[in-house]
């Protein structure tokens, strides 16, 4: 088992092998389809986005509404492919690092993580309220309108993820 904190680094990316577990500790960002889309719009307007990912963690997932006394309700991972229209500007424009989903890739966003030494991680599906467990603080910060798709900061502690592809293009599916 590996321990990596965000932001990613180069030296700790190189490091991963498709295959491998780990535990993440740090700052990590949800996003899922329609924050995608406005991430893109973004881009391609060639303006400056409005939080800053470079070495960043994307989660592919919706938190649920937050039960009281909790820091988040449910949040398990979404199927990534949904966002592989998006994902290699963001590793190429805004220098993302990794990103954590469910499921297989396109063979354009297997390409674009080894071109730009980054990685995919999987969180294990089906387990949104044991996840919620490893974050410590969690706050909208982005899209409010969105609701759960709105762009969350998370705080987590020791997250389990496999890495589904890492940054020479091994994937886990293949």
């Amino acid at each position: 088992m590996k321990r990596i904190v965000t932001p990613l680094n180069k030296g700790q990316i190189k490091q991963l092998n498709s295959g491998d577990e780990v535990l993440l500790s740090g700052v990590i960002y949800t996003a899922r389809d329609q924050a995608h889309k406005r991430l893109d719009e973004t881009i391609k307007r060639g303006r400056k986005l409005p939080i800053d990912l470079k070495g960043a963690v994307i989660y592919y997932c919706g938190p649920t509404r937050t039960p009281k006394g909790k820091v988040i309700g449910s949040c398990g991972p979404t199927t990534s492919s949904r966002m592989d229209a998006f994902t290699p500007a963001l590793l190429k424009k805004v220098g993302l690092k990794a990103m954590i989903g469910k499921g297989a890739r396109s063979k354009d966003v297997v390409r674009a993580i080894k071109k730009h030494k980054a990685v995919y991680f999987l969180a294990y599906a089906g387990c949104g309220a044991l996840i919620a467990g490893y974050i410590k603080k969690a706050k909208t910060i982005l899209y409010k309108d969105l609701g759960a798709e709105a762009i969350h900061r998370l705080e987590v502690k020791d997250l389990p993820l496999i890495v589904a592809i890492d940054s020479r293009g091994r994937d886990i599916y293949s």
